[in-house]
């Protein structure tokens, strides 16, 4: 039996039937329809309004980087669909699944326009930041086109995707035959794990077992895999060393024997040194990004004097940044799966010796680390200030690193236990998203700390977002790593013999926090972090710590500086 509803109340009921639970964004005219269905029923679809587009859009990137499950940002096409693109992008660096939803100009008036006012083409404005777009331009596609996004979102590589849909079609009344608004993912999505292929698993599997000194790198593929314990399974029966991306932090425990530095060459010397003496090297789930290359291509010693093994759902990043010995097209936990019953019956051959030496080696780069907090100055050392973080986070926090060079000193002080509790950016490193991605894991997550490590720079692109926060009662904590400058952009000024537009002196973060309504408290000794942390968290307020830290450059800067160099 058919029954007429609106565009918007049938978009709203699609979505719901396919599993999203939260929606981002700013409330928008042409969006009417829709808001009014969700208003109707805020047990279906969560609406968290943000200050600003870019924020929804992270905090949806957030929401499937910490859960695996695809949420919707929104606004108004014109300035909203603009804004919505910072986002976007972060997410389309990074394999994150997001769905974007935009209201444009009338049907009549669009594709070619008319001269409305707020008329985006969003057809080109999308096309580079997503992996799928589509205009909805008759009523009866909308679940069509919702599944097909959603299928383009969260098979192979996932990505954003985005959907116009004008003003007319959400507002017309329309007939929707029973049973097509309430479709469940299992009837759009393709079902199982695609796994490997059963000879290249043999074949990885005998090299992997005569290896003396086999190295895994485990990327956010593991994680969106939910492969954790596999790869964990796998690196033991091999003895193996190994190491984690941004995008995996938590993969491989930094308490491991096997662990030795992660987040690519940043990570320290060891994790160079694993990378050239490795005879068989394991990749999985990661597309070999610039965090891991020594000049203009990955710091391996490479083929054919060294094998890689080379797992990713995506097959055209196989072999793209490297030479291969064996290139395996597979989800990653199908295809961990495979090599550990392959393997059951071989011995490894793998040296505890070198894998012990690389631990030994991280130990006492870490360990330099925490000694250069001991320097005195007139400022806290960066370093002293991620060593107090890294001591005082409660076990179960969740913890968001935002900053161009704030994060580096916190990559290897803060402990990371477990996948999706640690929190980059490192595909389009965008300065910003901290603040919002701290915002989502607080709403997914009520209860557990949540910290944002971020950068006097990097806070201020997104701090209206702590009215946000305020409104919606998300008491995460952000500390600031405060050096009131450009820190890095002015150290390649300095370089250079000038120095143009880098300060950023005299702001008062604590006090713009309690103008906001939150916890704002300005520290300056490394002695006063923790107590200034508990207070924070005992608040039950969105908090900011304004740490009065120096400018130190990372022992990590000149390898990082170096990525992309000939």
């Amino acid at each position: 039996m058919a029954r007429e509803i609106t565009g918007g109340e049938a978009l709203a009921r699609c979505l719901h039937a396919c599993g999203v639970r939260e929606i981002y964004g700013v409330p928008a005219g042409k969006l009417a329809p829709f808001m009014g269905a969700m208003s109707a029923a805020p047990e279906q679809l969560r609406w968290l309004g943000t200050r600003h587009e870019a924020s929804a859009a992270w905090m949806a990137a957030a929401t499937f980087q910490a859960t695996g499950r695809i949420a919707v940002c929104c606004g108004e096409s014109g300035p909203g669909s603009h804004n919505l693109v910072g986002g976007l992008g972060s997410a389309f660096n990074n394999n994150l699944a997001v769905l974007a939803i935009t209201s444009g100009t009338a049907t009549h008036l669009a594709y070619p326009f008319a001269g409305l006012v707020m008329e985006t083409d969003n057809d080109r404005l999308f096309g580079a930041c997503t992996k799928w777009h589509a205009t909805v331009r008759e009523p009866a596609r909308i679940p069509e086109l919702v599944h097909r996004a959603l299928r383009e979102a969260l098979t192979g590589r996932p990505g954003p995707v985005a959907l116009e849909i004008p003003a007319d079609v959400l507002s017309v009344t329309a007939e929707w035959p029973a049973g097509s608004l309430e479709l469940p993912p299992e009837r759009f999505l393709p079902t199982g794990r695609p796994s490997a292929d059963a000879d290249a698993i043999v074949s990885a599997a005998a090299l992997l077992a005569g290896a003396e000194r086999p190295l895994i790198i485990a990327g956010g593929g593991v994680a969106v895999a939910e492969a954790t314990d596999e790869l964990r399974a796998l690196a033991q029966l091999l003895g193996a060393a190994a190491t984690a991306t941004q995008m995996g932090l938590g993969v491989v425990s930094t308490l491991s024997p096997s662990f030795f530095g992660h987040g690519g060459l940043i990570g320290g010397e060891a994790v160079g040194r694993a990378l050239r003496e490795a005879d068989v090297v394991l990749a999985i789930g990661t597309r070999f990004s610039s965090w891991w290359w020594d000049g203009s291509a990955p710091a391996l010693r490479g083929w054919p004097e060294q094998a890689l093994i080379h797992i990713d759902i995506d097959p055209t990043v196989l072999a793209r940044a490297a030479a291969t010995s064996i290139a395996i097209h597979s989800d990653a936990r199908a295809a961990l799966r495979q090599l550990l019953g392959a393997l059951a019956s071989h011995q490894s051959r793998a040296s505890a010796d070198w894998v012990a030496s690389l631990r030994r080696e991280f130990e006492g780069y870490r360990d330099n680390l925490r000694s250069l907090a001991l320097a005195e100055g007139s400022r806290m050392h960066p370093a002293a200030l991620a060593r107090e973080l890294g001591d005082a986070l409660p076990a179960d926090s969740l913890v968001v690193y935002d900053g161009g060079h704030t994060s580096f000193w916190s990559n290897d002080l803060t402990p990371a236990l477990e996948p999706r509790t640690r929190f980059h950016e490192p595909g389009m490193a965008h300065l910003g998203f901290g603040v919002p991605y701290a915002l989502a894991l607080s709403a997914l997550f009520p209860g557990r700390p949540v910290i944002n490590i971020t950068g006097d720079g990097a806070f201020g692109f997104t701090i209206a977002e702590l009215d946000t926060a305020r409104r919606y009662g998300l008491a995460a904590v952000h500390v600031i790593h405060n050096n009131a400058a450009w820190g890095v952009i002015r150290l390649g000024q300095e370089h250079a013999g000038f120095e143009l537009g880098t300060d950023l002196g005299g702001t008062d973060y604590a006090a713009i926090a309690r103008a906001f309504g939150c916890h704002g408290e300005r520290i300056e000794r490394p002695a006063e972090v923790r107590p200034a942390l508990e207070r924070a968290l005992a608040s039950g307020l969105p908090a900011v710590i304004d740490a009065q830290v120096g400018f130190e450059a990372h022992p990590g800067m000149r390898r990082f500086a170096a990525a992309g160099r000939r």
